[in-house]
């Protein structure tokens, strides 16, 4: 039997604002919540093949899906061609409908058969959950408009490690070593219940010496990536998404592996005065975040070359 939902939202932007944010998938993990991390491996035309991952009932769930953008009429159609249980099939259709010059309206349907009879409710709080989780988003950002460009700082950090790459991915994935090996993490709790798929708690040493505790979700793809998206975020921050990438350079003697910390950040601007005082700025709340996170993650790429070419 085949289940139907639908899903509206209003939002106050144009059309074509709203069509962009939902056609380009690289936005969607630090746009849309339940969304851990989105690549196109396959593009022909206005065809797709996209693969997902993403919080499902409070799991991390992978599936693959082939999307058929129309921006003529602003709507884009999507079927999974491999999904996660106990979902058995899954597709829908995002319908983009201009009302007014700056006024929207946007429809989420879907469709989906069970594995199971008995997982119907299962599926279908799933989809009512994430489906409202991914309208408000979507209309939170669209609605910012040009200022949500401003909001949204990505950046990456590269070292240089003559070494292996399984001995570097091995330091980054070994992230419940990090407390013996990283002078700034204080704690690490760390919980693999997927092969690749970890949850992690973290406690961060700032300099004053205060601890900041993060919750996040890392998606591992041996030996190239490491991709995350924290869970709990610091106030002034709406969303934070990052990856580990590393790639072979070089030959012979030379050869060697770049390793590349890279971060994207959502800055909340309505609270940047209460973090920052009342002389906080957006531009000096960038800076900070860029020199915090920055700090950190070349911290963690010099320790791990030290460790992949040192043993």
């Amino acid at each position: 039997m085949t289940h139907t939902t639908t899903h509206t939202v209003m939002i106050g932007a144009p059309a074509k604002v709203v069509y962009d944010l939902v056609a380009d998938v690289t936005t969607w993990p630090y746009t849309f919540g339940p969304t851990v991390h989105a690549e196109v491996f396959e593009r022909d035309g206005s065809t797709e093949r996209l693969r997902l991952h993403a919080f499902a009932n409070g799991d991390v769930r992978t599936w693959t899906s082939r999307r058929e953008l129309d921006p003529a009429n602003l709507h884009v159609k999507f079927e999974q061609e491999r999904s996660a249980a106990p979902v058995k099939t899954m597709g829908g259709e995002w319908r983009i409908v201009p009302i007014a010059d700056s006024a929207t309206r946007v429809d989420l349907l879907h469709h989906f058969t069970a594995a199971q009879p008995e997982a119907v409710d299962l599926i279908l709080n799933a989809v009512n959950n994430n489906s409202d989780a991914e309208l408000a988003a979507l209309k939170r950002a669209a609605e910012y408009g040009d200022d949500y460009d401003k909001l949204v700082l990505s950046f990456s950090d590269s070292i240089t490690i003559h070494a292996g790459r399984k001995d570097v991915f091995d330091f980054l994935y070994r992230s419940d070593l990090w407390p013996q090996r990283l002078p700034h993490v204080a704690r690490l709790d760390l919980k693999e219940a997927v092969t690749g798929v970890q949850s992690m708690e973290m406690d961060t040493r700032s300099p004053d010496g205060s601890i900041h505790t993060t919750h996040s979700v890392r998606v591992c793809f041996p030996y190239d990536s490491i991709v995350y998206k924290q869970t709990a975020t610091p106030p002034i921050m709406a969303a934070h998404v990052g990856r580990w990438t590393l790639r072979a350079i070089g030959d012979g003697i030379e050869a060697g592996i770049e390793a590349t910390s890279h971060h994207t950040v959502v800055i909340r601007p309505e609270v940047v005065t209460e973090v920052l005082g009342p002389d906080g700025t957006l531009e000096r709340a960038r800076e900070l975040i860029r020199h915090a996170l920055g700090t950190n993650s070349l911290t963690t790429l010099r320790h791990a070359k030290e460790f992949a070419e040192n043993g």
